[in-house]
């Protein structure tokens, strides 16, 4: 059946906005926003909370000591969804109210984690437009860094990533929902650029993607489908989130990759195979901004998950981070067993026991 696969999966990589002011090729400032014209605004914010941010910072800060984690945990691939279009392109989405965007010279951002599949399926991929859309897949492509679930056509947008670990093939699968606020007017469609927009409402979307991950699906493959769907807070699951999950294990997927959430939700394991509901937001500028504290959203999560030779779950370790000054760190011992606590509570429903280990990592259990 062939060897042990380790994964990286990433929440929400958004390095638009005040991120990308941040690094060396900073590009256009302005935002469309009702309260904000400036993407220097979420810098200021966050250095009003947390303390001064250089500019420029390198490539590699927004990661911060994520980086030496990822080397220490040595996965074999590391899939992100990532959150902006990247381009230089002004043909905004006038009906938004916020707009994500990163400088083309800003993708070393990117590569500095060596990142293998960027999920796209996603509701800010096409905010500037399908020029905006047409650049982030180039710049993406070229850079090595594996664009999936959004294309120039319905074919390209719904084709699966292969990636390589050791003698095994991973299939990476992207989709969005417009449960979170991805419009249905972005689906692809033949001959029209777009993202596959696939609706855990529909019980026909669910069987088409089964359909399509039994026909691609070979023995010995790896299949996961990275999900961007529900609302942005809490922790409640919606019952057909859970029932599209459970669908795709049941029809040959290995990794239900979900998120949208600002922060972390429940983690499963369904028939051995792994469901994660929320891998809430890894990479973003919201530092500063007050509403919704509670959740503690400067607290994140890598999680980094181990599969047998059959595609199930041996292990799933979350490594707890903090941003600070746009910059991941680690968290404390605190705030690490304050996230145990959360999840625990939050996945108990599922059947899953959340501990801590000595190193602060935390462990998923059933």
């Amino acid at each position: 059946m062939g060897s042990v696969v380790v994964l990286c999966l990433t929440g929400d990589v958004m390095t638009g906005r005040g991120v990308d002011q941040v690094l060396p090729a900073a590009g256009d400032p302005r935002l469309w926003e009702r309260y904000v014209a400036g993407a220097g605004e979420y810098v200021a914010l966050a250095e009003a909370a947390s303390g001064p941010i250089p500019r420029p910072a390198d490539f590699s800060w927004p990661w911060g000591d994520a980086l030496q984690v990822l080397d220490d945990l040595a996965p074999d691939l590391r899939i992100a969804n990532l959150e902006t279009s990247i381009t230089t392109s002004d043909d905004i989405q006038p009906d938004k109210a916020v707009l994500y965007r990163m400088h083309p010279g800003n993708v070393s951002c990117l590569t500095a984690a060596r990142l293998d599949a960027c999920t796209l399926a996603n509701n800010h991929v096409l905010d500037f437009g399908v020029r905006g859309l047409e650049d982030t897949l180039a710049v993406l492509t070229q850079a090595g860094l594996g664009p999936v679930g959004a294309g120039r056509d319905e074919q390209q947008a719904w084709r699966p990533v292969a990636l390589s670990a050791g003698d095994r093939r991973v299939l990476v699968w992207s989709v969005g929902s417009p449960s979170s606020g991805v419009p249905r007017s972005w689906a692809a469609a033949p001959g029209h650029p777009g993202v596959a927009v696939l609706s855990e409402d529909s019980r026909a979307d669910g069987d088409a993607l089964s359909e399509l991950v039994r026909r691609t699906k070979r023995p010995g493959d790896i299949a996961v489908v990275s999900v961007h769907w529900g609302s942005n807070w809490g922790y409640e699951v919606p019952r057909e989130q859970v029932r599209l999950a459970h669908q795709l294990v049941d029809n040959g997927v290995d990794v239900v990759h979900g998120h949208s959430s600002h922060h972390p939700r429940p983690a499963e394991v369904y028939h051995d195979r792994l469901v994660l509901y929320g891998c809430g937001d890894l990479i973003n500028d919201y530092e500063g901004i007050g509403g919704h504290e509670r959740f503690r959203g400067d607290l994140r999560l890598l999680y980094v998950a181990s599969l047998d030779p059959a595609g199930g779950l041996n292990q799933l370790r979350m490594v707890p981070l903090q941003s600070r000054r746009m910059r991941l760190q680690p968290a404390t011992r605190q705030d690490a067993e304050w996230l145990q606590r959360v999840l625990r509570n939050a996945s108990r429903r599922f059947g899953s026991r959340i501990d801590l280990d000595p190193d602060g990592h935390l462990l998923l259990r059933r």
